[in-house]
């Protein structure tokens, strides 16, 4: 994905201006055609810190994948985790899978395969990730997509990942975070929306994507995710990268 890591693939997109103009009736946030025509030029100017992000999974991957084993791509979008992880991992017998809920996220990915020189097998499934079958995994990627996924349904998802990956496996989540403290909390808010302005967006823009956002987003503390993930098993956890209120996480089981 351009901009994103030297490691990324993207065949194009569009500048993102899907809120630029008022929306009498704002629909819940859905990954659709439209959004995928953006995506790119969205998360670059939305998320910070992100192109680092996506090459250090990468990085990560290469540490921790082990010989005949397959890293996984959980909520992949357009495959910027995958991408990363089939350029930078050399260990043998390795393959990739990509899963994600939205079909037009699929087939962007595979469009994306197609102009890239990545070796490293993937198979991209339609499916919702939290009816997936995860085996033999030394590797799995949640790269902002537990966020998406109900509270409810957070712990038995995290319950198959941990179940799934092998001793030594690495489990790597990235999240919009939020803060007990409220001073602090309105504080990484607000310096996020600034981070927006800066990238081009208006202040129109940024108030309709939050409304479209708001009730499908459902962000956690750092305190939270680490006691989920404790309670599951996984010994090793704790903030590898965070920039203003988004943050990634490791968990080694």
């Amino acid at each position: 994905m351009k901009n994103q890591s030297d490691h990324s693939n993207d065949c194009g997109g569009d500048k993102d201006k899907l809120f630029a103009t008022a929306i009498d009736n704002i629909n819940g946030f859905t990954f659709d055609d439209k959004v995928v025509s953006v995506f790119t030029d969205m998360i670059d100017r939305s998320v910070p810190g992100y192109a680092t992000t996506i090459n250090m999974i990468g990085m990560l991957a290469q540490r921790y994948a082990q010989q005949d084993t397959s890293l996984y791509d959980l909520g992949c979008s357009l495959g910027a985790a995958t991408f990363s992880m089939g350029h930078q991992v050399a260990t043998s017998g390795c393959d990739i899978i990509s899963i994600d809920n939205s079909s037009s996220m699929i087939a962007k990915c595979k469009e994306n395969l197609l102009c890239s020189s990545m070796a490293m097998p993937v198979t991209f499934l339609v499916e919702d990730i939290t009816s997936s079958d995860i085996t033999n995994a030394s590797v799995i990627v949640l790269n902002f997509t537990l966020q998406f996924i109900p509270k409810e349904k957070r712990t038995a998802l995290l319950q198959t990942i941990y179940n799934g990956l092998r001793k030594g496996g690495i489990l790597i989540i990235s999240e919009k975070i939020c803060f007990d403290d409220d001073h602090l909390n309105a504080l990484l808010i607000d310096l996020h929306h600034n981070f927006k302005k800066a990238k081009g967006y208006s202040s129109l823009e940024i108030s309709q994507k939050r409304n479209a956002l708001e009730n499908v987003l459902i962000p956690e503390t750092i305190d939270v995710h680490k006691s989920r993930l404790n309670g599951i098993g996984f010994n090793s956890v704790d903030v590898w990268f965070q920039c203003m209120n988004f943050a990634s996480m490791v968990a080694i089981k």
